[in-house]
């Protein structure tokens, strides 16, 4: 169907405006919001506004309004891309006008488009079509070919099958009409077959959506998927959270009735894609892949394989007369068949000669001689890469082409820049890498100018694809004509060769890091992640001598995490690790620092207890290595507290940072930043371990010191000021606690910005605490207008958007919608699952919530059950004194007394209150709670004057401990009063 039909015009307005925002650089609201009030008069634009107009939930009423916004992103537009042409303003003013049609018929006010986002378009000049990923340019005299065909069939009759492009495992020949396999070896042209269906595909208009990866890895392909994603604008997809937004795609591929085509090319690995493959079985999507693998996982799951040949002799001899009749030059038949035979009819050699034919203005006779000469004296490649005799001909063949182009203005730079490139990503290399100072000093100074030629040279001679429009991957080349320029330029074993080659890689991972953006959820970071991985592809070894790990290797790492591909970040520190050892020795301060960061990404993972047992196992070799004062082994003493903290034992975390502080102020200082940041963790665990108004004392004693070593605008102080307000509430004082959130929100947002996880995380705690302050309308209100804005600036599984969800979905509860908190519960549960797994700390605390709402809407039997299953899975997960552990043992028993088994209750909570008195003290507030609680069900159990004695006895410890108007003080005095009534 075609794209536009079934569409409202709402939802087409929203499409093509979101297109028109990505366009123009996806400026924030405040920057829209900030052009508007300077013009005269002011144009106001409300967040929730503009949060409707993107999500195609509304439209302007305002013309003027729309117009200006329409107005300030085509500049924007334009101002990136000189080329840009956007829908004419009639279309605006037309497409306005029938949404707003739409909503008066629907009702007026009420009368919001069934679709809350729109499914597709992307810019306003094609709204209805999305390409993603740069189609590689036609080969000069591209040849059309009969195996063409059979792609064309196969794809065209596969109903639904993912057809795949691959090499055969010999040299052989074999038919290509009754293989299923279109078979060839490096540089038969996989890519241009691929390429040339897909261009065909997109200008006939036969797919509406197209995306074109380069699947050289998971991350790759990750982060391919999601940028279609929030290209199509598809709901909660919108760059923040990329594995989110990955599998977003894959659910609209499933689901969605509009034509797509995936192109996966030069898959490297095939596990890379497990998980990841495009549904084979939709009516109108198509996948093709190329590959030079042949492993078993291709084959199956609606997967159909089909082999590439070399060229034909026909085609060989066709595609060498078309090259040399675009410039009035012929040869004979006999010289061209000569040639294609000389050169294995490999598609990749016969354009490389080609291309020297032209240049050097030689007969085929006289470079055929050139050819036998060059091939006595070159090494030949791996015999895997090419089979029989082709190792020695295309290496034979890019040797003169090299030596033509070094030849060539700008002199001696060819050869050089194409040794740099040999060791970079062959499918995607940024050209700001070969104009950084260390690339520029490695090509004799040059300056980006003569750069710029030196690569339009190579691309003159076929070594290298230049497409100037494919930012940040303008330069591809093929794999081959790395691997032959390195092994005819560099020894692979001897000195000095295999010393140069190394010095090359580590001058290129330094033109990385001198290029390495701030912002890691780009495609520059994401390239520059690849071809980090090329760089140890090249030489495994180069970026671990001099005796340390060369910064590009961690930078990557860490560059992987913060995009929040949290289990890619963990297999990547697990693999440095390895290498570090084998490089460095296990005693190497590389190979500490990277055995930390294996644990800390354990822990971010989910794996608490895998995180503590790394750390416990790094401090005392930090400790011999290193020395107990070194940075890096106190920084160990502060993980392992934090993350010991989260295992909850509280108390231990309090202990371990009360240890570590006067060393950090006696090694670093006492103004230093880790020393202050110790001191505000020792804080919050105070707090978590039951002391509130010990832990607001400290944060209040902190802050001076904080204002005056790093200022009262740094994230730290402010991060300060809001533990101070948390801490502030969790003593009673919920009033309070909102009002210091008023007057630190506008702080934050002036010296961080509104849109950073810092004022988002502020604005969450501020509509909680609104919320147990009594305003339940209001921080619903609240929740409300903050939920969009963490969903489009962190995404929608980032931990704190579940967190705010979470909110949400028990203020809906004490509302006095119990059954919509369940199924809000319900909803939040599933998607935790989803990104988190089932053991996940997070997925088990939803699990806990919704079974307290399950009870509260009057399923105290279920809830009883659902705390069954889930206090099997505490104990398997953690320690039977674990806070978590002990909360579900008494949520359990609580809900089997509402459900009316008091005596059972009362059972329970007498055998729990020892234990929370024993592993969290006498007056930690949940040992209060307990107590409350045993006081109650021996009550409900028969003896009322017992339960009145002991609410007598606990009352004055709650009123001291947690205050007299705490919502647990005054639930304990409404017991006490019903049982004295009684």
């Amino acid at each position: 169907m075609n794209g536009s039909e079934g569409r409202d015009a709402t939802a087409r307005y929203a499409a093509a405006l979101n297109g028109l925002w990505e366009a123009a650089g996806r400026p924030p609201h405040r920057e829209l919001a900030r052009q508007g009030t300077a013009q005269r008069p002011p144009v106001k634009i409300a967040k929730s506004s503009w949060s409707d107009w993107i999500n195609g939930r509304n439209v302007p009423s305002n013309s003027r309004v729309a117009g200006f916004v329409v107005e300030l992103l085509t500049r924007r537009a334009r101002h990136r891309d000189p080329g840009f042409v956007g829908a004419k303003p009639d279309w605006w003013g037309q497409m306005r006008r029938q949404a707003l049609a739409e909503r008066r018929a629907d009702g007026g006010q009420g009368g919001r488009p069934p679709r809350a986002r729109p499914s597709a378009p992307i810019s306003a000049s094609a709204p209805e079509r999305c390409l993603v990923g740069v189609i590689p340019p036609v080969a000069d005299c591209f040849q059309p070919r009969q195996v063409a065909v059979v792609l064309q069939d196969a794809l065209e009759a596969a109903g639904g099958e993912t057809v795949v492009l691959t090499q055969q495992p010999d040299g052989t020949r074999r038919s290509i009409g009754r293989g299923r396999v279109l078979s060839g070896m490096g540089g038969v042209g996989k890519t241009q077959l691929a390429a040339d269906f897909a261009r065909r595909a997109w200008e006939h208009g036969a797919v509406d959506v197209l995306v074109w990866v380069t699947a050289a890895s998971t991350p790759a392909v990750i982060d391919a998927y999601a940028e279609t994603a929030v290209r199509l604008a598809l709901p909660g997809c919108d760059g923040s959270d990329q594995e989110a937004d990955a599998r977003g795609f894959l659910a609209w591929t499933r689901e969605t009735d509009r034509s797509w085509l995936v192109v996966l090319d030069d898959l490297g690995d095939p596990d890379d894609l497990s998980g990841w493959w495009p549904p084979s079985d939709t009516a109108g999507g198509r996948v093709l892949a190329t590959t030079r693998r042949r492993d078993a996982a291709l084959w199956g799951h609606g997967r159909r394989v089909l082999d590439i040949d070399i060229y034909a002799a026909e085609e060989a001899r066709s595609y060498l007369s078309d090259k040399l009749a675009a410039l009035e030059r012929t040869e004979p038949d006999a010289e061209l068949d000569g040639l294609a035979a000389d050169l294995g009819y490999l598609p990749l050699a016969l354009a490389q000669a080609a291309a020297y034919l032209i240049d050097a203005g030689i007969t085929c006779a006289e470079y055929r001689i050139l050819l036998a000469d060059q091939r006595r004296t070159l090494s030949d490649l791996a015999p895997d890469s090419l089979p029989d005799d082709h190792p020695r001909i295309v290496a034979a063949a890019w040797a003169l082409s090299i030596d033509r182009a070094n030849a060539a203005r700008p002199q001696g730079l060819a050869r050089p820049l194409l040794e740099l490139l040999s060791v970079l990503d062959p499918n995607g290399i940024p050209q700001q890498i070969l104009t950084a100072p260390a690339a520029l000093a490695l090509l004799n100074g040059s300056d980006h100018e003569l750069v710029r030629d030196a690569v339009r040279l190579l691309h003159r001679f076929s070594l290298v694809t230049h497409n100037p429009a494919a930012t940040d991957r303008e330069i591809r080349i093929h794999q081959l004509i790395q691997r032959a320029t390195r092994e005819n330029n560099f020894a692979p074993s001897a000195d000095p060769g295999a010393e140069a080659l190394a010095a090359l890689v580590r001058t290129a991972a330094d033109a990385l890091m001198e290029v390495w953006p701030e912002n890691e959820h780009g495609r520059l970071a994401q390239t520059l992640r690849t071809n980090t991985a090329a760089l140890e592809r090249a030489h495994p070894s180069a970026l671990w001598q001099n005796d340390q790990a060369h910064p590009v290797l961690f930078h990557s790492a860490i560059s992987l995490g913060e995009t929040g591909q949290a289990a890619a970040a963990l297999a990547e520190w697990n693999r440095l690790y390895d290498s570090a050892r084998e490089y460095l020795g296990p005693d190497h301060r590389d190979t500490l620092t990277s055995r930390g960061a294996v644990g800390r990404a354990l822990g971010e993972t989910g794996d608490v207890a895998g995180a503590i047992a790394v750390f416990e196992q790094l401090l005392p070799e930090l400790v011999r290595v290193l020395g107990p004062d070194e940075p890096e082994t106190l920084e160990c003493r502060s993980n392992m507290a934090y993350w010991q903290g989260e295992a909850g034992d509280v108390a231990g975390a309090v202990a371990a940072y009360e240890r570590l502080l006067p060393d950090l102020a006696r090694v670093l200082g006492p103004d230093d930043f880790e020393t202050l940041n110790s001191r505000s963790n020792l804080a919050y665990w105070r707090g978590l371990a039951g002391d509130a108004a010990g832990a607001v004392a400290a944060f209040e004693e902190l802050l001076p010191d904080l204002t005056r070593a790093l200022g009262s605008d740094h994230s730290l102080t402010l991060g300060v000021r809001n533990n101070a307000a948390q801490w502030r509430g969790e003593t009673g004082d919920a009033a309070g606690a909102v009002a210091a959130y008023e007057a630190l929100l506008p702080d934050v947002d002036r010296a961080l910005g509104s849109d950073t996880a810092h004022a988002l995380a502020m604005r969450n705690n501020m509509a909680k605490w609104r919320g147990l302050a009594g305003d339940t309308a209001g921080a619903i209100a609240a929740y409300e207008e903050l939920l969009p804005d963490l969903v489009r600036v962190l995404g929608p599984d980032h931990p704190l958007t579940h967190t705010a969800r979470n909110s949400m979905a028990h203020l809906r509860g004490e509302a006095g919608d119990a059954e919509g908190a369940v199924a809000a519960y319900q909803e939040l549960l599933a998607d935790r699952l989803r990104v988190l797994g089932p053991d996940h700390p997070s997925t088990l605390d939803t699990q806990s919530n919704l079974a307290s709402w399950q009870g509260r809407s009057g399923d105290a039997s279920g809830a009883a059950a659902a705390f069954e299953e889930l206090l099997i899975d505490r104990l398997r997960l953690m320690d039977p004194d674990h806070p978590h552990v002990l909360h579900a043992r008494g949520s359990l028993a609580n809900w089997r007394g509402e459900a009316g088994d008091a005596a059972g209750a009362l059972a329970v909570f007498e055998e729990l209150l020892p234990d929370f008195v024993r592993v969290l003290g006498a007056v930690h507030p949940q040992t209060l709670v307990t107590r409350a609680y045993l006081a109650r069900w021996r009550g409900e159990a028969g003896d009322p004057d017992g339960a009145v004695a002991a609410f007598d006895e606990l009352l004055p410890e709650l009123s001291r401990v947690l205050g007299p108007d705490h919502p647990s003080t005054l639930s304990a005095q409404a017991h006490r009063a019903r049982w004295l009534a009684d």
